[in-house]
């Protein structure tokens, strides 16, 4: 019995094709220090994921106000200048990705971003404009690894799941993949990734 040809892949943004470091833009200002403690009292992964989330900054920040004011200025610097966290493409991925335009290979991206931010993401990482489209988190309310962003993905781009292969540094949005029937890789650099695609007959 053959495998199914894999037709199509989906792609992760974040630390897949697109580096992401906010603490660039903190470094300017602050110390290690001072931002760790920042990250902790403002309890900035939270905040993140919630904007992720379909969460408005507005909303955020206010709530941040509320509960700890002397870090919004903190928070202000990272969100006006998003476009310094991003770190440019994840080396390698912009080949990989051109390639398998080249091979006729349909290409989408799946990312946990907020719907007011992932704008800057194709300008610093272009291979980003090379996908037929984007399912955003922040703009659908719901997050990986929740199967349900997985069944949408599926729905809204008409994907037969044992044809296409999913892609992701985080292992939980792997496994939430893999649950609903995709095929799902664990990306830990592009070499890997490129073995793992061949593996499934997607690169020769």
């Amino acid at each position: 019995m053959t495998s199914p040809t894999i037709t199509t892949v989906v792609f992760d943004l974040g630390n897949v094709l697109i580096g992401w470091d906010p603490g660039r833009v903190w470094s300017r200002t602050l110390s290690a220090a001072e931002i760790e403690t920042f990250l902790e009292e403002a309890r900035f992964e939270q905040v993140n994921r919630s904007l992720d989330g379909g969460r408005t900054y507005a909303d955020a920040r206010a709530e941040l106000h509320e509960r700890a004011p002397h870090h919004v200025a903190t928070l202000d610097a990272y969100w006006n200048d998003f476009a310094g966290a991003l770190t440019g493409p994840i080396p390698g991925t912009e080949e990989l990705v051109s390639e398998l335009v080249e091979r006729g290979v349909r290409l989408i991206g799946l990312t946990n971003w907020s719907a007011e931010t992932v704008h800057h993401a194709p300008v610093a990482a272009p291979a980003i404009g090379m996908l037929e489209d984007l399912l955003v988190s922040g703009r659908e309310g719901m997050l990986k690894p929740d199967p349900a962003i997985f069944e949408l993905l599926i729905e809204r781009f008409g994907l037969v799941p044992d044809q296409a292969v999913f892609i992701d540094d985080v292992k939980a949005n792997v496994d939430g993949a893999a649950s609903v029937g995709l095929h799902a890789l664990l990306f830990e650099g592009v070499e890997g990734l490129r073995r793992d695609l061949r593996s499934l007959g997607v690169l020769p």
